[in-house]
């Protein structure tokens, strides 16, 4: 028998409060809501609201009013992630599944309905799974992912630098991750705008997010079939030959997985860490004083904004106390990183500088944290570190207030990052990169030696100074007419004193 819930529904409350009212805002038993105007605007003042309300740990309605817990606290969602033995990412245990209320057409139903995922195994199944994932991750070149990366950071820069303006969300952030995703899974051919545009409408809760999935789900599928038939050196081809022995459909789904995580947290992670270099007078000072990175830049970025707000259909296997709840077996609940990264707990001073400190739970925790982090950061190092080194001097081309956002209880989007910048000539994707020519030596510096006595008296070899390798090597040598005693007479006969000559401006 199911232990009847004490979430608090309040079935036989007002379905709405009166037309004006200021609590519109609420649903069915006085229930704050995680979507609708007021959260559309403000999510992250709803959540401030419930922790002052309920603590830690708090009751919502996320679309078509379906009940779920918001573990907002720091310290209660690290024990929700870390204690499989309590609360499980396997949806089909959440009431609200069997018993209908969230239906498949549901806008979340993307991002919790079951499937054979890594998302939602759980015990030696997920270990199964997770292994082979975490086998074929570690085949993974890092330094030739970088290089893809940076070239293909040169790529897209090169559409954009000769015109002096750019929308850094769609027209870089949101492209590169797909790129290169696209390279480590094999489908180089299938980055195409579509895909990008559907990776990221799946996630948003919106009315295709359905048809999106379905598009992503059907190119995968074609992609694990084509790499059943002809294996290659690249992560797909690595999942289907490990010894998990993983079916097609275990493969297409999970890659289902790596590519979305991948792309939408990465592209976040990439549009905010611009967006605080651009707006943000502590770290455009320091970066450009030589004292913040881009990897600490990413570090308080993903305190302050986590790529992936919340995620959402875990369920209560048991009764158990969260927070000083409650909590129900078949209990729905969600992870808020948002919330628990400014939990007052952890950060009593917002605006206080977090780098070198990775207790965020940006990546999760426990068994399902995210085996693809690294990735992550590097696609956002090396991604952003190449922009900055093509436009050094983008500046953001409106008011920061003006800046527009799409919220959903998974994600946080800038929906754009408009830039002005001196235009630039396109550059060779294959060039590594540098900080610019290094000027030739200024010859009235060199200090030297005089030449031995037995060469003295030696015509020397005369190559214009400033002249390339190239030009060294097929110039003819000029003989330099020899110096008569009366030059020689002029010149001090040391290092010492030439220098001290030079100095004196003699």
């Amino acid at each position: 028998m199911t232990t009847p819930s004490h979430f608090p529904r309040g079935a036989d409350e007002p379905i709405s409060p009166p037309p004006g009212c200021p609590a519109h805002g609420l649903g069915p038993g006085g229930l704050r809501r995680l979507y609708g105007p007021e959260a559309d605007s403000d999510l992250a003042g709803i959540y401030e609201k419930l922790r002052a309300e309920h603590g830690s740990v708090a009751p919502a309605l996320v679309h078509d009013d379906v009940p779920m817990w918001a573990v907002i606290g720091h310290t209660e969602a690290l024990h929700m992630l870390r204690t499989g033995s309590h609360f499980t990412r396997d949806s089909r245990r959440l009431r609200v599944v069997q018993d209908g209320t969230l239906g498949p057409d549901n806008p979340l139903a993307p991002v919790m309905a079951w499937a054979p995922l890594i998302s939602f195994a759980e015990g030696a199944e997920h270990q199964r799974v997770r292994g082979a994932i975490t086998d074929a991750l570690a085949t993974i070149d890092d330094r030739g992912l970088r290089r893809f990366i940076h070239r293909s950071s040169q790529r897209l820069v090169n559409e954009f630098c000769e015109t002096g303006t750019a929308d850094l969300v769609s027209q870089f952030a949101e492209h590169l991750p797909m790129a290169v995703m696209c390279e480590v899974l094999g489908m180089p051919d299938e980055c195409n705008e579509r895909l990008v545009q559907a990776g990221r409408d799946m996630t948003k809760g919106t009315e295709t997010a359905v048809e999106s999935n379905e598009y992503v789900v059907s190119v995968l599928y074609r992609h694990t079939a084509r790499r059943r038939a002809q294996p290659e050196e690249d992560f797909t081809s690595r999942l289907l030959a490990h010894p998990a022995q993983l079916s097609d459909d275990e493969v297409a789904q999970n890659l289902r997985v790596v590519l979305i995580a991948a792309y939408e947290g990465t592209a976040n992670l990439m549009a905010n860490v611009l967006r605080m270099v651009l707006t943000d007078p502590r770290f455009r000072a320091q970066l450009n004083g030589g004292q913040m990175t881009v990897p600490e830049a990413i570090e308080q970025s993903l305190w302050d904004e986590p790529p992936f707000s919340a995620q959402l259909g875990y369920a209560a296997t048991q009764d158990a106390e969260l927070g000083g709840q409650q909590i129900k077996a078949g209990d729905a609940l969600i992870f808020v990183a948002a919330a628990g990264n400014v939990d007052p707990v952890v950060r009593p001073d917002l605006k206080a500088s977090m780098a070198g400190n990775r207790a965020h739970l940006s990546f999760g925790s426990g068994a399902h944290e995210c085996p693809g982090q690294d990735i992550a950061r590097a696609i956002a190092d090396v991604g952003v570190d190449a922009l900055l080194m093509r436009l050094p001097d983008a500046e953001l081309a409106v008011d920061e207030k003006e800046l527009r956002w799409r919220q959903t209880i998974p994600a946080r989007h800038l929906v754009d990052l408009p830039v002005t910048f001196t235009p630039r000539p396109p550059q060779d994707v294959m060039l590594r990169p540098t900080m610019g020519r290094v000027p030739a030596p200024r010859t009235e510096w060199e200090v030297s030696s005089p030449p031995p006595r037995d060469q003295a008296e030696r015509p020397a070899v005369g190559v214009p100074a400033q002249a390339s390798a190239s030009d060294r090597s097929e110039q003819r040598p000029v003989p330099t007419p020899p110096t008569s005693p009366a030059d020689q007479g002029e010149q001090p006969k040391g290092a010492l004193q030439r220098l001290l000559r030079w100095w004196r401006g003699a």
